[in-house]
């Protein structure tokens, strides 16, 4: 008796193990990465000068499109065109246009600029071609001076040195004399 319900269960066993008339479905690569990297530090440069060192903890990247992804705690150092530091900013995650040469921070993005301000917003956009930094989201502005300021909308030169705030609002701790 035993013997059969041994029989029986290998039967079953081989049966279900048997090949299906039905062909596998092709491996493809299509949507995925063509690299992936854990930890890394990436350095952009321009005519042989550094302009970011960029720190993340993932990056996938997609050759095809010239894109790259970057994630969990995205670190960037940005230098000007005399290799000087100008700010570090922090991130979520970014985005870079490798083909563009733009790079967007997205999610608790702030900024510690080496001229004294500080900036905190949902997104930022930076164009290495124009050297400009922007945002059309809300933003808090900090300035060695004391000042905090309020806007939905920022603009910058890469050093964070001449900047504009569409609709500001704010407080200052300077004294106006008239």
């Amino acid at each position: 008796m035993y013997t059969r319900w041994v029989f029986l269960g290998l039967l079953w066993l081989w049966a279900g193990c048997s090949s299906s008339s039905q062909p596998l479905p092709e491996a493809t690569r299509e949507g995925r990465p063509d690299q992936e990297s854990w930890d890394v530090t990436i350095t952009l440069s321009e005519g042989g000068r550094e302009r970011a060192v960029i720190r993340a903890g993932h990056l996938t990247k997609f050759n095809e499109r010239y894109y790259t992804n970057l994630e969990d705690d995205v670190i960037v150092d940005m230098f000007n065109a005399d290799r000087q530091h100008t700010f570090r900013l922090y991130a979520d995650r970014a985005e870079v246009d490798e083909r563009a040469q733009f790079m967007r921070a997205i999610s608790h993005v702030v900024v510690l600029s080496d001229s004294g301000v500080d900036l905190a917003t949902d997104t930022l956009s930076w164009d290495q071609d124009e050297s400009l930094v922007y945002t059309d989201d809300s933003v808090r502005v900090t300035t060695e001076a004391g000042d905090t300021l309020y806007g939905v909308g920022f603009e910058s030169d890469a050093r964070l040195e001449n900047w504009t705030i569409e609709h500001p609002t704010g407080s200052t701790g300077r004294r106006y004399d008239h």
